[in-house]
């Protein structure tokens, strides 16, 4: 058997290793399901809440199986009958210029991968999040916000491909420190002026309002030495019923967005809790410590690939006889993907650290109670699934579960209150 023989199958095994890790997990996930409410449950759910946050999380896992099966048949059927090199071929039709044509080859995979998998998207926006009260969005906007996905996946992915393809032509082996470098600025440029550039076209953002809630939060910013210029409201309703907000930006251009949806459920000094929790990640360096993390990684993962991006193996291993950046970069992307998956379950473990650590810090400043009140209200709110497995928790949660959230804040609290 030849290398590229072994690499095809290497790759087979990948994507089925990769597959039946999800349906354990999922699996293991689902034993955890009970109709019935656990002691533990009573006083955040009542009985028919439960049933119906496990109901939705039924649903949930059916609809992931659904979906990853079927991509999972749609590459292997790509790998199996050479539907990289018929792509390869149809982007060399349309254009011959070498920067050109790995984003014609991409855009069409791209594009096509949306297109098929646009009925789940529709089934579990206009279906399930409907059957649970949760979608408020309208047919309209979710054609819009296709189109204007497409258009900036065109724009910046576009863009940022070309100039990488090109940094790989004018200095071959060198050209993933370039890449490196282009990564790094947008991903602190997108940091910066996401919610000033990106976010309105999909949202309306506004002010919040004169009022005690204002107020409270300013106040509190400056109690905590934390520089707030300004607060927004997003228009979140128009697509869901969930609540959030989130914490953006660098420097003078960090924003605090809220939900106008977490507005109308939490009361004042619940919000402001959780905005203290916010606040905690930027002041705990939690933003800057992922960004350089990111970075890192990032740095990691271009030099490995220039090791093997111009190796022709990697492109007869997908079917491709005429080597091509893009076909090796789909090939290291397949192969990567274990390592991608450790460094994921790494993340992911750091970042639920960081969260008992904005909690610990909103704790300091005596919103303990309100963060539970709060956390607790979102958690019916959203449905959460309040019992899932410890493995899968480990292997796939970026934040702890509530109930081990609601455990720290208590006894966080009560030293608080000795000290």
């Amino acid at each position: 058997m030849s290398t590229p023989e072994i690499l095809f199958y290497v790759i087979i095994g990948i994507l089925l290793a990769d597959f039946i890790l999800e349906r354990i997990l999922e699996h293991l996930n689902a034993k955890n399901i009970s109709l019935k409410l656990p002691e533990e449950l009573k006083g955040i759910y009542n009985e028919e809440q439960y049933r119906k946050s496990q109901q939705y999380e039924l649903d949930n896992q059916k609809m992931r199986l659904i979906t990853s099966t079927f991509n999972l048949i749609i590459i292997l059927l790509f790998l199996f009958f050479d539907g990289f090199a018929f792509v390869d071929q149809l982007a060399r039709s349309i254009t011959s210029n070498s920067i050109l044509i790995p984003i014609v080859f991409f855009g069409i995979l791209m594009f096509a991968l949306d297109i098929i998998n646009t009925p789940f998207s529709v089934y579990d926006t206009f279906v399930i999040e409907q059957k649970y009260g949760f979608n408020t969005m309208t047919v309209k906007t979710f054609i819009t916000d296709k189109l204007k996905g497409w258009l900036l996946s065109a724009i910046l992915g576009g863009g940022l491909l070309a100039l990488v393809v090109w940094f790989y032509h004018v200095t071959q082996d060198m050209f993933w420190i370039y890449t490196w470098i282009l990564i790094t600025l947008f991903s602190v440029f997108m940091m910066m002026f996401y919610t000033q550039w990106i976010l309105p076209l999909f949202n309306k953002l506004s002010r919040l309002e004169e009022g005690e809630l204002k107020s409270s939060i300013f106040s509190f910013s400056r109690q905590a030495g934390f520089n707030l210029k300004d607060i927004f409201v997003m228009d979140g309703s128009k697509r869901s019923t969930k609540a959030n907000a989130f914490f953006s930006g660098l420097g003078r251009k960090k924003k605090i967005i809220l939900f106008d949806t977490l507005i109308d459920e939490l009361k004042s000094n619940e919000i402001v809790s959780v905005l203290a929790h916010e606040i905690g990640h930027y002041k705990k360096k939690h933003t800057l410590a992922n960004l350089v993390l990111s970075v890192i990684q990032t740095g990691i993962t271009l030099y490995i690939l220039s090791l093997f991006i111009d190796n022709p193996v990697l492109s007869r291993a997908l079917g491709v006889s005429q080597p091509g950046f893009h076909i090796g970069l789909i090939a290291f992307g397949l192969l990567y993907s274990p390592i991608s998956r450790v460094l994921g379950i790494g993340m992911n473990y750091l970042s639920r650290r960081f969260e008992y650590q904005a909690d610990a810090f909103a704790s300091a400043y005596g919103f303990s109670n309100y963060l539970i009140g709060a956390l607790k209200k979102l958690s019916v709110k959203n449905l959460s699934n309040l019992t899932p497995h410890p493995i899968y928790v480990f292997v796939n949660y970026s934040h702890p579960p509530l109930l081990d959230r609601l455990r720290f804040l208590k006894s966080s609290s009560k030293q608080t209150a000795e000290a």
